[in-house]
């Protein structure tokens, strides 16, 4: 029961509260009458709109704004034991105005004799001001320049008036008395004057302090008519450079792929002759050397591993008994096509596709299919190239009628592959051309798919 007493703020020696002490029954409840409508607040629409639209008072709501004792705020006097501080109607005058109007306001009698504090929000330009002899010494041009000294006071005299504004001194610039000027001509002839009284100015051995940026009049007034020009594009005209635009991005992204096949050509010919490089240095350099016996009884030397090439054959790494043919078995990331190409090729040179595994023999098998492989490869890209160029000389071909009034003979351009394939044997390495994909010619489409159809290593010659 102490515990209850606390929590109800009672004494503790009090008895047991009632009912009515606990619900609140010494308050009057306020009773609804039968006969008045219950309001309750709509789904969807928030509690403060709906406190502007109904109150509790039954009042419709008031007019102007007003602070009420059923909203956010509460108005409480706070009362204190210090004076009011006193407040009188006194005079003022604004220091940012010249003319010396005096007008009136309550002020609190404490700030009496303190300057008007919105003075300090009056802000204005420093426009420097030149003599006689700083005009004629700096400011004065030759007969190139149609700048009077008239016409410059009257200008600097605008800049003071509306602070550097330039669109209101171009407004009220007076061209009944002075010739019409440009606002890029206003501002030209404003900052060079300026910088050369702050160059003039400054003292021996230093530099001007406070330079206005350059202004290149000639270089706005470009950009003006280029933004006019551009706002005054008809629809065709607008429909135009978006296809040019996009004809352009087809143009680039051609540029990237020829740039990326050539250096996939340039990697693959260069692997190609480090490859050669180093078997002719290997012929060269190894050592005639007897073949040694081999006792009854001991192991077989641990098999050596093939050069590093562009096809990894698998090579047995576990522990045990496996077998050498396995060497032999073409691995998974040559495609199918390349496989039954080496296939028919090995067939065409009367070579067993499934030889005695020896050691010696599957070296030798799996160098002599690498170096298959590296030739498809090799003839694919040239043929990619060469059939590049073909459609690009037909391209000119076909632009060369567009041209003609320009006097520009198709036969004056000449494209010349920036790769080129040679090679040590009398081997043709480019015997056929294969197609390049995305081509939109449909003679040239099937020109490619006659040639895709043979096997690119079927016409490489015996020597």
């Amino acid at each position: 029961m102490s515990d209850i007493r606390d929590i109800l703020e009672l004494e503790q020696g009090a008895s047991v509260p009632s009912k009515e002490a606990i619900v609140g029954g010494n308050k009057a409840r306020k009773l609804r009458r039968a006969n008045e409508p219950s309001f309750k607040r709509p789904e969807g629409m928030h509690r403060e709109l709906y406190a502007l639209l109904y109150s509790d008072s039954r009042d419709s709501p008031p007019l102007s704004s007003t602070d009420t004792s059923h909203g956010y705020k509460q108005m409480k006097a706070k009362l204190g034991r210090r004076h009011v501080r006193a407040w009188k109607w006194v005079p003022f005058t604004n220091p940012a105005r010249t003319d010396g109007a005096v007008l009136y306001h309550w002020r609190r009698a404490a700030d009496e004799g303190k300057d008007y504090p919105f003075a300090r929000f009056n802000k204005k330009v420093d426009v420097p001001s030149y003599t006689d002899e700083e005009y004629q010494m700096y400011l004065h041009d030759g007969p190139p320049s149609t700048w009077t000294r008239s016409e410059t006071d009257h200008l600097f005299d605008l800049c003071r008036r509306f602070d550097l504004r330039f669109i209101v001194i171009h407004d009220r610039f007076d061209k009944e008395q002075y010739q019409a000027r440009t606002i890029e001509e206003l501002k030209d002839r404003y900052y060079s004057c300026v910088t050369k009284l702050l160059k003039a100015r400054a003292p021996p051995g230093q530099e001007a302090q406070n330079l206005p940026s350059a202004y290149d009049s000639q270089h706005e007034t470009e950009r003006k008519r280029q933004l006019l020009k551009l706002f005054n594009r008809t629809q065709e005209q607008v429909q135009e450079e978006e296809m040019l635009v996009a004809e352009l991005r087809k143009i680039e992204m051609r540029k990237k792929e020829r740039e990326k096949k050539q250096q996939d050509l340039q990697k693959l010919i260069t692997a190609a002759e480090n490859q050669a490089d180093s078997y002719r240095l290997k012929r060269d350099k190894k050592p005639i050397k007897k073949k040694p016996t081999k006792k009854k009884g001991e192991l077989p030397d641990k098999p050596t591993k093939a050069e590093s090439s562009g096809v990894k054959f698998p090579e047995s790494k576990g522990a045990g008994v496996y077998l050498r043919s396995s060497r032999m078995k073409m691995p998974g990331s040559v495609g199918t096509k390349k496989a039954k190409a080496v296939e028919q090729l090995l067939e065409e040179l009367g070579v067993d596709l499934m030889p005695m595994p020896t050691e010696q023999i599957c070296h030798q098998f799996n160098e002599l299919r690498n170096e298959m492989i590296l030739l498809y490869d090799l003839k694919q890209a040239a043929g990619n190239c060469e059939f590049e160029i073909q459609s690009l000389k037909h391209r000119l071909e076909a632009l060369g009628k567009d041209i003609s009034t320009i006097n520009v003979p198709v036969e004056a351009v000449s494209i010349v592959p920036k790769v080129q394939v040679t090679s040590t044997s009398s081997t043709p390495l480019i015997d056929a051309v294969t197609p390049s994909p995305g081509t939109p010619n449909a003679r040239k489409r099937r020109t490619a798919a006659a040639f895709l159809e043979q096997n690119p290593l079927k016409k490489t010659k015996r020597p």
